[in-house]
């Protein structure tokens, strides 16, 4: 019998995940100055349906990413996902980001969140298409994470208000919701977030945003780490979901309604709590 031939799925926009410095592979090619290793890391990317390249060089220096940013550009022409924290490494890699090595496409800045507000200032340097975080809100000046959906939702509420002072349209906006573990969710976020999903993709003002989460937190520490993430994505593009920064090599899916692994993320979402960890675990030992 011919083995049916991959598709990927339609609709869905994957920011490639490869080139992060918490991947050891990676780290290495850091570690050595392996620029060479880092340009044939982008451009196999590129060939496996990745529409961004994420760039994430963790603590290291300005002058790695800016090498790391021109190494890429110069061996693809896909945008970037520029991920980092830091107000002076966003500015550094907007400056050094080249929008016409990238077929004119504006970068992704990964991440905002009401704690780094002036972030939105870097549009003035290169209109970016901004992730904005809802997994955590500012109270007071201090770091508080959201732990229901209606707090999910007012964080997203507030955070397009924000870009929308700053002319950006919401066709580019990305929110990222925040995912835990499906294998110690024991505290129900999975339930949390889609609920969160739900509200937003129902709210006319939200209207045109897009979803993203980063897919291979779903399935971290557990074996069969694609079939769970395809059946996070059956379930979350109800919900509007159509970005992940995800794995080139992984082949995801949309899962029928008779697959096991949808059963058992579906059951292990309604039954919530400890009870929802022992219906994942039976399903990767079976």
């Amino acid at each position: 019998m011919m083995k049916k031939k991959y598709s990927p799925i339609e609709n869905l926009t994957i920011i490639g995940e490869s080139i992060n410095d918490s991947i050891p592979s990676t780290n290495k090619l850091f570690e050595e100055n392996d620029f060479d290793g880092i340009r044939k890391l982008a451009k196999t990317q590129v060939k496996k349906n990745v529409k961004y390249i994420d760039v994430n060089v963790g603590m290291r220096s300005s002058d790695i990413f800016c090498k790391v940013i021109k190494s890429v550009q110069d061996e693809v022409d896909l945008p970037l996902a520029l991920d980092t924290p830091s107000f002076e490494m966003q500015k550094i890699g907007l400056e050094t980001y080249d929008v016409n090595k990238a077929n004119n496409k504006k970068p992704i800045v990964n991440s905002i969140s009401e704690l780094r507000l002036d972030f939105f200032d870097l549009y003035k340097i290169t209109p970016f298409i901004p992730i904005l975080i809802l997994s955590e809100r500012e109270i007071n000046g201090e770091k508080a994470s959201n732990s229901s959906a209606n707090e999910i939702y007012e964080t997203g509420k507030r955070l397009v208000e924000k870009a929308k002072k700053y002319n950006i349209p919401n066709n580019e906006i990305i929110l990222d919701p925040g995912i835990a573990p499906i294998g110690v969710d024991f505290e129900d976020r999975t339930k949390t977030v889609l609920q969160a999903m739900e509200m937003i993709h129902n709210d006319k003002y939200f209207q045109g945003v897009h979803f993203s989460v980063g897919l291979s937190n779903f399935s971290n520490m557990l074996p069969k780490r694609t079939i769970l993430e395809s059946a996070f994505i059956t379930i979350a593009q109800q919900y509007g979901l159509d970005y992940i920064i995800g794995s080139s090599k992984k082949k995801y899916r949309l899962l029928d309604e008779n697959n096991s692994a949808l059963i058992a993320v579906k059951e292990a979402i309604e039954v919530g709590g400890y009870e929802s960890l022992a219906i994942i675990h039976e399903f990767i030992s079976s």
